[in-house]
């Protein structure tokens, strides 16, 4: 199921659709680095190319690669 959330990005809110894994883990990796979900997706925003929902969905998938054994 796709939630609505709301975001702070360089102090102007916005909204993100995205679905309750990839928010979970997104919030997963934001505590691993120790940082906020506001502010890693604040980086994530400072790099995309395109909706930052999918910017979002992108990096985690990118993120989870990284971390597997065949990754």
């Amino acid at each position: 199921m796709i939630k609505k959330r709301s975001v702070d990005i360089a102090g102007h809110r916005t909204s993100v659709s995205i679905e309750a894994p990839f928010w979970d883990a997104l919030r997963e990796i934001a505590a691993r680095r120790q940082s906020s979900v506001n502010d890693l997706i604040a980086e994530i925003d400072s790099v995309r190319e395109g909706n930052l929902s999918s910017a979002i969905r992108v990096f985690v998938l990118r993120e989870l690669q990284k971390n597997s054994p065949t990754g």
